[in-house]
């Protein structure tokens, strides 16, 4: 062999660029932004939130991530990891509802789409539901709508702030009835926090859609979105073709529902923790001492009434 065949059958041995490119991000060194294209190290797009550094665009993160970003190191208390899902209808679509479960459970280390617990946010006690779309689309069904109102009657027994992170495509079919009943079932147990005088925030990301919109979801006493997150009940084809028009091209954004008054503020992830911070601090209830004349007054005032 030759010193100019040596090189060549070097040269056909080593892997091309677009080969090596594919391998790196196979390997996950470097995550592609589906927004805009350009190539990023998930190391810096990791300390950026998962933001893309060019566009801003919000790469979707599932419950593991959202738990990192939001909790103080070492705080996260799970509540209610072994509760697990059933199959009480005996389902069966293209594959039985309890395979695909298992499928999933495999896949994502889950046992089903949400995570739930206390921990700390910049050092304030919190209650915190977070829902992971890598689990059959984040649907809901009995142990969501379970986990997490357990998770609301812990802190309503607590005295917390609760924050549930959205990200589904509704209520699941494979449980029926059973999946709608947990709308119910949630939106009381947000109704019993409220009357303790309790704060509930949701956080609405891509996508919030069916019927966790149309509960917890649009029940908070302050609602966040994250940017162009898609939120809505029905799907737009749906709606058009009910509706026999032709939708704004932004419809079901959350920079649509903010505009129209049904959410209250779009606030970027690198944002979100500082800003919910903010929002249970302003409203913790005030331990300012009542003077004592003011409360006899307050007696005689009841009294007289």
């Amino acid at each position: 062999m030759s010193i100019f065949d040596w090189f060549a059958n070097r040269r056909k041995s080593e892997p091309s660029d677009r080969q090596r490119s594919e391998r790196e991000i196979a390997d996950g060194l470097w995550t592609k932004c589906e927004a805009c294209g350009v190539l990023a190290y998930t190391k810096d797009l990791k300390g950026n939130q998962m933001v893309c550094l060019e566009c801003d665009h919000h790469i979707r993160v599932y419950s593991e991530e959202r738990i990192e970003q939001l909790i103080d190191s070492k705080t996260w208390m799970p509540i209610d990891e072994q509760v697990r899902p059933t199959d009480p209808l005996k389902f069966r679509d293209r594959k039985p509802y309890h395979d695909r479960l298992r499928e999933y459970q495999d896949k994502t280390k889950l046992t089903d789409a949400v995570q739930s617990g206390i921990g700390k946010l910049d050092g304030l006690p919190i209650a915190l539901g977070v829902m992971d779309f890598s689990f059959m689309g984040g649907s809901m069904g009995s142990v969501v709508g379970e986990k997490l109102t357990r998770t609301i009657e812990q802190a309503t027994l607590r005295r917390l702030p609760v924050i549930i992170v959205c990200a589904s495509g509704g209520a699941r079919m494979q449980e029926g009835m059973l999946s709608l009943m947990q709308m119910a079932k949630i939106s009381g147990a947000l109704e019993r926090h409220r009357e303790e005088g309790l704060l509930y925030i949701p956080v609405l990301t891509h996508p919030t859609m069916g019927g966790v919109t149309a509960s917890f979801a649009m029940l908070g006493d302050i609602i966040l979105a994250e940017p162009k997150a898609t939120i809505g009940f029905a799907g737009r084809r749906v709606i058009e073709q009910t509706l026999r028009e032709k939708l704004p091209e932004d419809f079901q954004s959350s920079e649509y529902l903010l505009q129209h008054g049904f959410i209250d503020a779009i606030v970027p992830r690198t944002q979100l923790k500082k800003t919910l911070a903010q929002l249970i601090r302003l409203h913790q209830p005030l331990s300012v001492p009542v003077p004592e004349t003011m409360t006899l007054r307050s007696e005689r005032l009841e009294i007289r009434g």
